[in-house]
């Protein structure tokens, strides 16, 4: 009997053997459904034995974190000692920077982690070169950060078909896809609106190809094979990508316009060099700006508002965010808050812990004695 392993490949054969087009859409997405499962069963199994990566460890610090993504060799290490001070041993040649090496970068009032890891390689999600535990604390952090060598133009799609196969999904909103399990009836589709891309049967047999048979499915957009392949499998990270372009020093503008046409269409990008400097304070801005900051102010009860000092917190961030990051017990003591501003339907209007802040609100936290 073949392997999981073999198993896995032989559908991605069949997948690429396959033109992709409407007709096909639902073929393809049974056969991503299978493999899907497939790779739920092989994690169980190295979950039992033991034998799943650990992942470097890092402790989460700042306000966001940023993961540093590229190839052996881009300049990675040399960024973020431009950026935060870190140092990790650097060198003219491939596969310098061994471990995870955390530096902190302090901006218009935020601290933002960035991690400098060790170069990723083709074959990084199959386990190539520690290529899971890279991955791990590339999952966890709030941004990916491309840093792309401009004489390579190649190695973006190979970077980026590594994190997609990891289960990342960069500058993509969650699909609004819900799938829930029942004991019986068959899986029974709904949809909100008119879908392009899947007749209902398809929908149906790419849910029973990952094993499931009866289930209510709500589309609430237009969904698409992978839409319903990565709802199936639940393990998907959505979050934010930006690509730099280092090196800018030596290259000419056709080396640094045929590395930009690799990059997704809308995705931002910034020219710079590690090595003299250009574009670093750019470089900051671009971080801070794509991270999705907001500024929120204190007022604590019977006393003005802090209209100097702002917190700086993630753009999507609610009441219960901004009391745990003040103190431990806000959340425990928790009665109510007061918000005044562009989320409020009024002024001081008393909300609860998973309110969601906007930014420029006044904020008064009340809790018990």
């Amino acid at each position: 009997m073949a392997t999981i392993e073999e198993q896995i490949k032989s559908l991605e054969e069949e997948i690429s053997k396959t033109k992709y087009n409407k007709a096909t859409q639902g073929h393809i997405g049974k056969l991503k459904a299978k493999i899907a499962a497939l790779k739920e069963k092989k994690e169980k199994a190295q979950a039992k034995s033991g034998g799943s990566a650990p992942g470097f460890e890092v402790k989460k610090s700042g306000d966001a974190s940023v993961a540093l993504v590229g190839f052996p060799s881009v300049g990675k290490s040399s960024l973020i000692s431009q950026l935060t001070g870190a140092e990790s041993e650097a060198g003219a040649f491939a596969f310098t920077t061994l471990t995870c090496i955390p530096g902190l970068m302090e901006h218009k009032g935020a601290k933002i982690q960035i991690l400098d890891l060790p170069g990723l390689i083709k074959g990084a999600s199959e386990g190539k070169g520690r290529g899971r535990e890279i991955l791990n604390v590339i999952r966890g952090s709030d941004m990916v950060l491309y840093v792309l060598d401009p004489f390579q133009e190649s190695h973006f799609n190979v970077l980026d078909q590594e994190l997609w196969r990891s289960g990342m999904r960069l500058n993509q909103p969650k699909p609004q896809v819900f799938i829930r399990r029942t004991d019986r009836g068959g899986i029974v589709v709904r949809s909100t609106l008119d879908q392009s891309n899947l007749e209902e049967a398809d929908v149906q047999d790419i849910i029973r190809s990952f094993g499931i048979v009866s289930a209510n499915v709500v589309l609430r957009s237009d969904a698409t094979d992978d839409h319903i392949v990565d709802t199936l499998a639940g393990n998907r990270v959505y979050t934010r990508s930006v690509v730099v372009i280092n090196k800018v020093d030596l290259a000419n503008e056709e080396d640094l316009k045929r590395a930009e046409a690799m990059v997704p269409k809308g995705w931002p990008i910034l020219r710079v060099s590690a090595k003299t400097g250009e574009g670093i304070e750019s470089m900051k801005d671009f971080i801070y700006d794509n991270l999705g900051f907001m500024s929120i102010y204190l007022k604590p009860q019977g006393q003005e508002a802090d209209l100097e000092e702002p917190l700086i917190v993630k753009d999507d961030s609610r009441v219960r965010e901004i009391c745990v990051k003040l103190h431990r017990d806000f959340v425990r003591k928790f009665r109510y808050a007061r918000v005044k501003g562009p989320s409020a339907k009024f002024d001081w209007q008393r909300v609860g812990l998973d309110h969601t802040l906007k930014d420029g609100d006044l904020l008064t936290i009340v809790t018990r004695r």
